[in-house]
Protein backbone atom coordinates (compact mmCIF):
# COMPACT_ATOMS: atom_id res chain seq x y z
CA UNK A 1 0.00 0.00 0.00
CA UNK A 2 1.33 3.41 -0.95
CA UNK A 3 2.08 6.05 1.64
CA UNK A 4 -0.76 8.17 0.28
CA UNK A 5 -3.24 5.31 0.66
CA UNK A 6 -1.94 4.54 4.16
CA UNK A 7 -2.34 8.17 5.24
CA UNK A 8 -5.87 8.26 3.81
CA UNK A 9 -6.80 5.08 5.66
CA UNK A 10 -5.45 6.50 8.93
CA UNK A 11 -7.41 9.71 8.40
CA UNK A 12 -10.68 7.86 7.79
CA UNK A 13 -10.18 5.31 10.56
CA UNK A 14 -12.64 5.66 13.46
CA UNK A 15 -11.13 7.24 16.55
CA UNK A 16 -11.74 6.13 20.08
CA UNK A 17 -13.66 8.70 22.13
CA UNK A 18 -11.50 10.70 24.48
CA UNK A 19 -14.20 10.67 27.12
CA UNK A 20 -15.92 13.59 28.77
CA UNK A 21 -14.16 15.51 31.48
CA UNK A 22 -15.66 14.82 34.91
CA UNK A 23 -18.26 17.37 35.97
CA UNK A 24 -17.17 19.37 39.00
CA UNK A 25 -19.23 21.92 40.92
CA UNK A 26 -18.25 25.56 40.49
CA UNK A 27 -18.82 28.88 42.21
CA UNK A 28 -20.15 30.52 39.01
CA UNK A 29 -23.75 30.87 40.12
CA UNK A 30 -22.83 32.27 43.51
CA UNK A 31 -20.33 34.70 41.96
CA UNK A 32 -22.92 35.87 39.43
CA UNK A 33 -25.31 36.64 42.27
CA UNK A 34 -22.57 38.51 44.12
CA UNK A 35 -21.92 40.65 41.01
CA UNK A 36 -25.62 41.54 40.97
CA UNK A 37 -25.31 42.71 44.55
CA UNK A 38 -27.14 39.70 45.96
CA UNK A 39 -25.38 38.27 49.02
CA UNK A 40 -25.25 36.11 51.13
CA UNK A 41 -26.05 33.16 48.90
CA UNK A 42 -26.65 29.72 50.41
CA UNK A 43 -26.70 26.23 48.98
CA UNK A 44 -28.71 23.46 50.59
CA UNK A 45 -29.07 19.72 50.24
CA UNK A 46 -30.29 16.74 52.22
CA UNK A 47 -29.15 13.21 53.00
CA UNK A 48 -31.28 10.20 53.81
CA UNK A 49 -34.31 10.21 51.51
CA UNK A 50 -33.87 6.60 50.44
CA UNK A 51 -33.07 4.63 53.62
CA UNK A 52 -35.56 2.41 55.41
CA UNK A 53 -34.59 3.82 58.79
CA UNK A 54 -33.43 6.99 60.46
CA UNK A 55 -34.07 10.69 59.88
CA UNK A 56 -33.55 12.96 56.91
CA UNK A 57 -30.79 15.48 57.59
CA UNK A 58 -30.60 18.75 55.65
CA UNK A 59 -27.82 21.31 55.58
CA UNK A 60 -27.46 24.86 54.29
CA UNK A 61 -24.07 26.45 53.67
CA UNK A 62 -22.93 29.99 52.89
CA UNK A 63 -19.39 29.81 51.54
CA UNK A 64 -16.92 32.64 52.04
CA UNK A 65 -15.76 33.59 48.49
CA UNK A 66 -12.27 34.24 49.84
CA UNK A 67 -11.99 31.01 51.85
CA UNK A 68 -13.48 28.19 49.83
CA UNK A 69 -12.09 24.78 50.87
CA UNK A 70 -10.40 22.90 48.08
CA UNK A 71 -11.78 19.59 46.90
CA UNK A 72 -15.50 20.25 47.39
CA UNK A 73 -17.62 17.88 45.35
CA UNK A 74 -20.87 15.95 45.38
CA UNK A 75 -20.74 13.93 48.61
CA UNK A 76 -21.64 10.76 46.67
CA UNK A 77 -18.34 11.04 44.78
CA UNK A 78 -16.25 11.19 47.97
CA UNK A 79 -15.31 8.44 50.37
CA UNK A 80 -16.15 8.67 54.06
CA UNK A 81 -12.66 9.75 55.10
CA UNK A 82 -12.57 12.59 52.57
CA UNK A 83 -16.05 13.74 53.56
CA UNK A 84 -15.02 13.96 57.21
CA UNK A 85 -12.00 16.11 56.33
CA UNK A 86 -14.04 18.46 54.16
CA UNK A 87 -16.82 18.61 56.76
CA UNK A 88 -14.39 20.02 59.31
CA UNK A 89 -13.00 22.51 56.80
CA UNK A 90 -16.45 23.70 55.76
CA UNK A 91 -17.58 24.21 59.36
CA UNK A 92 -14.36 26.12 60.09
CA UNK A 93 -14.70 28.73 57.33
CA UNK A 94 -18.37 28.81 56.24
CA UNK A 95 -21.74 29.53 57.80
CA UNK A 96 -23.63 26.28 58.33
CA UNK A 97 -27.18 25.38 59.31
CA UNK A 98 -28.45 21.84 59.93
CA UNK A 99 -31.95 20.47 60.47
CA UNK A 100 -33.31 16.99 61.12
CA UNK A 101 -36.68 15.56 60.08
CA UNK A 102 -37.47 12.61 62.31
CA UNK A 103 -38.77 9.20 61.33
CA UNK A 104 -42.13 10.20 62.81
CA UNK A 105 -42.35 13.25 60.57
CA UNK A 106 -41.40 11.17 57.52
CA UNK A 107 -44.17 8.67 58.25
CA UNK A 108 -46.69 11.42 58.96
CA UNK A 109 -45.99 13.79 56.06
CA UNK A 110 -44.22 11.49 53.50
CA UNK A 111 -40.54 11.55 52.63
CA UNK A 112 -40.76 14.37 50.07
CA UNK A 113 -42.56 16.79 52.37
CA UNK A 114 -40.32 15.91 55.32
CA UNK A 115 -37.24 16.56 53.18
CA UNK A 116 -38.52 19.95 51.99
CA UNK A 117 -39.38 20.88 55.58
CA UNK A 118 -35.85 19.98 56.73
CA UNK A 119 -34.26 21.96 53.89
CA UNK A 120 -36.25 25.06 54.81
CA UNK A 121 -35.37 24.63 58.49
CA UNK A 122 -31.68 24.30 57.64
CA UNK A 123 -31.79 27.66 55.86
CA UNK A 124 -33.49 29.22 58.90
CA UNK A 125 -30.72 27.81 61.09
CA UNK A 126 -28.01 29.78 59.29
CA UNK A 127 -26.40 32.47 61.47
CA UNK A 128 -26.96 35.03 58.69
CA UNK A 129 -30.22 34.99 56.70
CA UNK A 130 -29.37 34.49 53.02
CA UNK A 131 -30.65 36.72 50.23
CA UNK A 132 -30.73 33.87 47.72
CA UNK A 133 -30.79 30.09 48.03
CA UNK A 134 -29.81 27.32 45.63
CA UNK A 135 -31.40 23.99 46.51
CA UNK A 136 -30.60 20.59 45.06
CA UNK A 137 -33.40 18.93 43.12
CA UNK A 138 -36.51 20.10 41.29
CA UNK A 139 -38.46 21.58 44.21
CA UNK A 140 -38.06 25.09 45.57
CA UNK A 141 -38.40 25.56 49.31
CA UNK A 142 -39.84 28.17 51.67
CA UNK A 143 -36.49 29.86 52.23
CA UNK A 144 -37.69 33.34 53.15
CA UNK A 145 -35.95 34.71 50.06
CA UNK A 146 -35.56 33.99 46.36
CA UNK A 147 -34.80 30.34 45.72
CA UNK A 148 -33.68 28.39 42.67
CA UNK A 149 -33.92 24.60 42.39
CA UNK A 150 -31.01 23.05 40.52
CA UNK A 151 -31.30 19.46 39.30
CA UNK A 152 -28.07 17.61 40.14
CA UNK A 153 -27.09 20.76 41.99
CA UNK A 154 -24.64 18.91 44.24
CA UNK A 155 -22.57 18.19 41.11
CA UNK A 156 -22.90 21.71 39.67
CA UNK A 157 -23.12 24.34 42.43
CA UNK A 158 -20.28 24.60 44.92
CA UNK A 159 -22.35 25.72 47.91
CA UNK A 160 -24.81 22.86 47.32
CA UNK A 161 -21.88 20.43 47.14
CA UNK A 162 -20.67 21.76 50.49
CA UNK A 163 -24.16 21.31 51.94
CA UNK A 164 -24.32 17.75 50.61
CA UNK A 165 -21.11 16.93 52.49
CA UNK A 166 -22.33 18.48 55.74
CA UNK A 167 -25.69 16.71 55.51
CA UNK A 168 -24.13 13.34 54.71
CA UNK A 169 -21.54 13.46 57.50
CA UNK A 170 -24.09 14.73 60.02
CA UNK A 171 -26.51 11.93 59.17
CA UNK A 172 -23.80 9.27 59.19
CA UNK A 173 -22.81 10.35 62.69
CA UNK A 174 -26.40 10.15 63.87
CA UNK A 175 -26.80 6.69 62.33
CA UNK A 176 -23.62 5.58 64.11
CA UNK A 177 -25.41 6.48 67.35
CA UNK A 178 -28.41 4.43 66.25
CA UNK A 179 -26.08 1.52 65.45
CA UNK A 180 -24.50 1.70 68.90
CA UNK A 181 -27.96 1.68 70.51
CA UNK A 182 -29.20 -1.25 68.41
CA UNK A 183 -26.47 -3.89 67.90
CA UNK A 184 -27.06 -6.43 65.18
CA UNK A 185 -28.64 -4.18 62.56
CA UNK A 186 -25.42 -2.71 61.14
CA UNK A 187 -26.75 0.84 60.98
CA UNK A 188 -23.23 2.19 61.43
CA UNK A 189 -22.27 0.51 58.15
CA UNK A 190 -25.27 0.78 55.83
CA UNK A 191 -26.78 3.94 57.41
CA UNK A 192 -30.27 2.48 57.15
CA UNK A 193 -30.23 1.86 53.39
CA UNK A 194 -31.89 -1.22 51.91
CA UNK A 195 -28.95 -3.60 51.56
CA UNK A 196 -28.86 -7.38 52.15
CA UNK A 197 -27.41 -6.98 55.65
CA UNK A 198 -30.26 -4.68 56.61
CA UNK A 199 -32.92 -6.88 55.05
CA UNK A 200 -31.56 -9.88 56.96
CA UNK A 201 -31.61 -7.93 60.25
CA UNK A 202 -35.22 -6.89 59.65
CA UNK A 203 -36.16 -10.53 59.15
CA UNK A 204 -34.23 -11.78 62.18
CA UNK A 205 -34.76 -8.96 64.67
CA UNK A 206 -37.80 -7.09 63.41
CA UNK A 207 -38.08 -3.32 62.95
CA UNK A 208 -36.99 -0.73 65.51
CA UNK A 209 -38.65 2.59 66.33
CA UNK A 210 -36.21 4.17 63.88
CA UNK A 211 -37.63 2.26 60.91
CA UNK A 212 -39.94 4.13 58.56
CA UNK A 213 -43.29 2.38 58.75
CA UNK A 214 -44.51 4.10 55.58
CA UNK A 215 -41.80 2.32 53.56
CA UNK A 216 -43.00 -0.98 52.07
CA UNK A 217 -40.22 -3.31 53.32
CA UNK A 218 -40.66 -2.01 56.87
CA UNK A 219 -44.46 -2.26 56.70
CA UNK A 220 -44.02 -5.85 55.56
CA UNK A 221 -41.62 -6.53 58.44
CA UNK A 222 -44.18 -5.16 60.92
CA UNK A 223 -46.75 -7.50 59.42
CA UNK A 224 -44.43 -10.47 59.89
CA UNK A 225 -43.27 -9.43 63.34
CA UNK A 226 -43.31 -12.19 65.94
CA UNK A 227 -45.73 -11.63 68.85
CA UNK A 228 -43.96 -10.25 71.89
CA UNK A 229 -40.88 -9.08 69.97
CA UNK A 230 -39.02 -6.40 71.90
CA UNK A 231 -39.12 -2.82 70.64
CA UNK A 232 -35.73 -1.16 70.50
CA UNK A 233 -35.05 1.94 72.58
CA UNK A 234 -35.38 5.22 70.65
CA UNK A 235 -32.77 7.93 70.64
CA UNK A 236 -33.87 11.43 71.68
CA UNK A 237 -33.94 12.88 68.16
CA UNK A 238 -36.42 10.17 67.13
CA UNK A 239 -38.77 10.28 70.10
CA UNK A 240 -39.76 13.93 69.86
CA UNK A 241 -43.13 14.46 68.15
CA UNK A 242 -42.93 15.92 64.64
CA UNK A 243 -44.29 19.37 65.58
CA UNK A 244 -41.75 19.71 68.41
CA UNK A 245 -38.70 21.90 67.94
CA UNK A 246 -35.82 21.32 67.91
CA UNK A 247 -35.73 17.78 66.46
CA UNK A 248 -32.15 16.91 67.24
CA UNK A 249 -30.62 15.10 70.13
CA UNK A 250 -28.96 17.23 72.83
CA UNK A 251 -26.08 14.74 72.70
CA UNK A 252 -25.86 14.98 68.90
CA UNK A 253 -22.39 15.20 67.31
CA UNK A 254 -23.52 18.30 65.41
CA UNK A 255 -22.45 21.78 66.53
CA UNK A 256 -25.35 22.91 68.79
CA UNK A 257 -25.17 26.50 67.53
CA UNK A 258 -25.68 25.32 63.97
CA UNK A 259 -28.47 22.82 64.39
CA UNK A 260 -32.23 22.98 64.84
Amino acid sequence: MSRKATKSAETNAPRLPLGEAPVRPTFKRERAALKRGVWPVAGCDEAGRGPLAGPVVAAAVILDPKRIPRGLDDSKKLNAERREVLYERICAVAEVGVAVASRARIDRDNIRQASLWALARAVRALPTPPQFVFVDGCDRIEAGCDCEAVISGDALVLSIAAASIVAKVARDRLMAQVGAAHPGYGFERHMGYSVPEHADALTRLGPTVHHRRSFAPVALAYGNRAPGAAEAVALPFETRPPPGEPEIAPSSPLPPSRAV
